[in-house]
Formats: C-alpha cells, structure tokens, sequence
C-alpha cells in the first residue's frame, strides 16, 4: 500500500447517550461507562468541531442474524437475569455465565455496540466520509453462535460484511491485547478479507492465534498472527506493525483499538503508551482508504479514556492539548491530569531475535497473497 501525510478527513463519530448505563456486574472488568467518559473528553477537547456526530440506530435482529446464530439472537432478545436459575443448560450452551454475564439490557446494549459499527460502515459506503468510529464496537470474541470473552454480538464482522456491499478487498487489523479470534473464524476461508491480529500468546485468553494459524482454503495465508510476549514497547510495537499491515492492497480498513495493550491496563500485559497507540492509527490513516476505527478491550478506565478520545483527534488530524479539561469523571485522571502517560519499567520480554523469527515466517506466508478470487457482488 502507498500513503501519504495529514490530509483532512471527513470523519463521521457514532455515540448512542445510553451507552454508559449498563453494567455487566458490579465487579465486572468490562464496563460500559469507559465509552461516556472518552466521549465526555471528545466533547470537553471540542473535537465535536472537527467530526460529524451522530447516534447510530439500534441494530435489528434481522441486522444481526446476517452473521450470527438465529437462535442464538432469539435467546438473547428473550433472555433476563431473573432467567438465569431457570435455564442453565441453554445459557451455558451459549456460554452465557461469568465472563459473559446475562444482565439488565443486555440485548439493547448489543443493539447499540453493533448499531454504531454498522452505521459507521455504511456511512463509508455512502463515500459522505473517509473514517467512521464507533469507540463502544470492537467486539472481536463473540461467534456466530455463542458469546465468549465479554462479547455477545460480533459487530465487527457485521461491519466488515457491509463493507464487502462496495469494496472487493477489507483489512482487518486488531492491536487489542488479546487475539482477534471471532472475527479471523469468520473470514477464515476467504481471500477478500485478510484479518491481522497482535496480541499476547501462550497461557492468556483465548488461546489461539499462533503464528502458524493463516487461514485454508481460498483464505490461505489471508490470516496473519503475530504471537508477541509481555511488555512490548511502542518503537519495537511499530516495527513489526509496519512490516507486516504494508503487504496487502485492500480498498478498506477496520481497525480494532483494543485499549488493554496500554500500560498499566488492569487484563493486558503490554508497555505501549497513549501516543505509542495512537502511532499506529495515525499509520493506518495515513493509507488515505476507507477506515472503520473501533474500541475493543481496555479495562484501566481512565487510560481507555485517555486512548481513544486522542484517537479521535488523529482521526480529525487535529492535535489537542496534554493537559485534560475539566469534564465528567476528571477525578479518575488523577495525579497527572494529563492525557498522555508514560510507560512503566517492566521488563520486554519480545527480544529482537523473537520478533525477527516470527516476523520471517509471516513474510514467508504473506509472499503467496495475491488479488482475491470470489468477484464483488452486491
């Protein structure tokens, strides 16, 4: 792929107001409110004046029945916690429980965390905008006929199938702590999707996503993981970003901005700082193609904050200020009230000897990528 440097973009922001009032359970890690705090700051940086903000519709059943399980969707549309003693077979077939909790609205906070990802897609498609977001998506753990690692609902992939509507190739890239596996299940034996994920593995959830894992069938070597240890840092982080995203032409991009590769995140084990992360954004925008941003995981409240509401000023092309405004939740940034924060002093176990191996091997496997063979439809 070519790129160039800072064009303006036309960026369309998808924010549903009731995001922020559901809750897995008290002492979940996943918790929905990080979604009104990046927004409070979104507001407070007034970056409203640099992106078009609307409220997604809620996605329909049908919307969601495209990917997933009917039954699956019928039973989340049905399902209420005061259910949970009565039905625990069907929950746990579902892998409804701990992790994946059945809670007050669940559904309609799936309709609104997959709503935003497609309208944010459809809205590329309209060619209105160049970057849609969509901070409360991301969901890359769900299947297509259960729910797994605090995902119910795959929007991504909902995503991503619209897009497909009017552009032949899509790259996925996913930079969450944890391995994009729904989505890489999905498009796994096609060649019009390649799904690039980095992320924590060995002995770290889910499990998957070695380097050896690239796909079959027509999606041979369409599917690229890159395996990294603990305590990466920004510079060796955009090495191997770099070297690997640069080697497909797609004519779209959807990138999962899991927060919990940040410092400091209460489940992830990564060193990359706020502008580290934010490094890597810039990197994909600067391809100028259709480009889809999405959040994922992020479980230090204030450093999701932090994280995307700067995403967002990348995507806008505009630079904010370090020092935080006041805004709702500002307690939580305490004592630097700062948005950037720098990283820890744990030690990077990704020697430059790990990276190279492994960066050998996906080259080796990415040499055989070429134009993909089903034509557009739809």
């Amino acid at each position: 792929m070519s790129r160039t440097d800072d064009s303006k973009k036309r960026v369309s922001y998808f924010y549903d107001p009731d995001i922020g009032n559901y809750m897995f359970s008290p002492n979940h890690d996943m918790k929905p409110i990080r979604v009104r705090m990046v927004h409070c700051l979104v507001y407070e940086y007034q970056l409203y004046r640099q992106v078009t903000i609307m409220e997604p519709h809620r996605a329909t059943p049908d919307e969601m029945k495209i990917f997933h399980d009917e039954d699956y969707i019928d039973m989340l549309r049905r399902a209420k916690p005061e259910h949970m003693n009565c039905n625990i077979d069907t929950l746990s077939y579902y892998n409804i429980g701990d992790d994946c909790p059945l809670f007050d609205g669940i559904f309609e906070y799936c309709q609104i965390t997959t709503g935003g990802s497609i309208a944010g897609a459809q809205s590329l498609n309209s060619g209105e905008y160049d970057i849609a977001i969509n901070w409360a998506g991301g969901m890359h753990h769900a299947k297509w006929y259960k729910a797994s690692g605090f995902c119910f609902v795959n929007d991504i992939v909902l995503a991503i199938l619209q897009l497909l509507k009017k552009h032949q190739r899509v790259l996925y890239v996913d930079i969450d702590c944890h391995h994009g596996d729904g989505v890489e299940e999905a498009f796994y034996t096609t060649d019009r999707v390649m799904t690039v994920s980095f992320h924590k593995f060995g002995n770290f959830f889910p499990g998957t996503g070695n380097y050896d894992s690239i796909g079959y069938g027509n999606g041979l070597h369409y599917a690229v993981n890159f395996p990294l240890l603990e305590g990466i840092t920004d510079l060796s982080y955009m090495i191997v970003f770099r070297g690997v995203v640069e080697r497909f032409r797609p004519n779209a991009i959807v990138m999962q901005c899991g927060a919990d590769s940040l410092a400091m995140d209460r489940l992830g084990c990564f060193n990359l700082t706020v502008a580290g992360h934010g490094e890597l954004v810039k990197y994909i925008r600067s391809f100028n193609l259709p480009l889809l941003l999405l959040g994922g995981g992020g479980y230090t409240l204030s450093n999701v904050g932090r994280c995307w509401t700067y995403e967002t000023a990348v995507a806008a092309g505009v630079e904010i200020s370090n020092e935080l405004p006041i805004c709702e939740h500002y307690s939580l940034y305490a004592p630097t009230y700062t948005l950037h924060t720098p990283p820890t002093n744990m030690e990077d176990k990704n020697t430059r000897s790990h990276l190279e191996t492994i960066s050998s091997r996906i080259y080796d496997s990415l040499r055989y990528v070429c134009a993909p063979s089903a034509p557009l439809t739809g």
